[in-house]
């Protein structure tokens, strides 16, 4: 079974630098063919909304929803289900493929054999 990274974000722009460190490992991770599922949490759930990451800014870092595309487009995103209840953000609102799911979920991806966590 290949090396696969679980990486939660827990920041958006609270902290921009921890919410973006954490989108540039997954996109880089799936650059290199490791199978990474990024999870939304907190206030990174806003950038589950179509539009939220073009409007995060950060100097001298890639462009966030340029780095959400990627991961999109060759992982998983997905936006803890309390998280969302609690900004009252629905299926209905996320972004194509993303889904909403709960620490069930998050542990079962987080304690698979060759499974790597990483939380920002």
């Amino acid at each position: 079974m290949a090396r696969s990274l679980v990486i939660k974000v827990t920041a958006g722009t609270d902290a921009p630098e921890r919410c973006n460190q954490a989108f540039t490992v997954a996109a880089a991770a799936l650059a290199s063919g490791v199978p990474v599922s990024l999870w939304l949490t907190g206030e990174a759930s806003w950038f589950a909304l179509p539009g939220r990451a073009k409007e995060f800014a950060l100097p001298h870092a890639a462009p966030l929803a340029d780095l959400l595309d990627a991961v999109l487009a060759a992982g998983r995103v997905t936006v803890c289900t309390q998280c969302a209840a609690r900004r009252d953000i629905t299926v209905d609102d996320l972004i194509e493929g993303v889904r909403i799911a709960g620490a069930p979920a998050f542990v079962e991806e987080a304690v698979a054999e060759g499974a790597q966590a990483l939380v920002y």
